[in-house]
């Protein structure tokens, strides 16, 4: 059976779905879009190619802190972490999120 591609669901969600992913505890990369595909039952897949340039720009922004560390497989990674700064961002992302949902919950309803 041939897959298609799925559109960008996560286009302008990716940012809020890495906070909130790493508000539970910190982890690398590959756990952070593991944790979300789980989560989502598949429905939603972030891809290498968008997931580190996002945590790259997250990083630059002080929304996240990084380090190596040696992780349960005895593998070197980059674990990753929610600052305080990324916790207020956190915030204004979920914010944002919830005005989105509700208008475009109007609009289904009401339209």
């Amino acid at each position: 059976m041939n897959r298609k591609k799925k559109p960008d669901a996560l286009l302008g969600t990716l940012d809020l779905l890495v906070l909130k992913t790493l508000s539970r505890e910190p982890r690398h990369g590959y756990s952070i879009a593991a944790r979300i595909q789980q989560i989502t039952d598949d429905s939603l897949r972030v891809e290498e190619g968008s997931l580190y340039p996002a945590l790259h720009r997250m990083e630059q922004a002080g929304w996240i802190a990084a380090e190596w560390r040696i992780t349960e497989n005895n593998r070197r990674a980059r674990i990753y972490r929610l600052t305080r700064v990324g916790q207020k961002r956190l915030a204004e992302e979920e914010a944002k999120w919830d005005r989105l949902a509700e208008a475009v919950g109007k609009v289904l309803r009401f339209a």
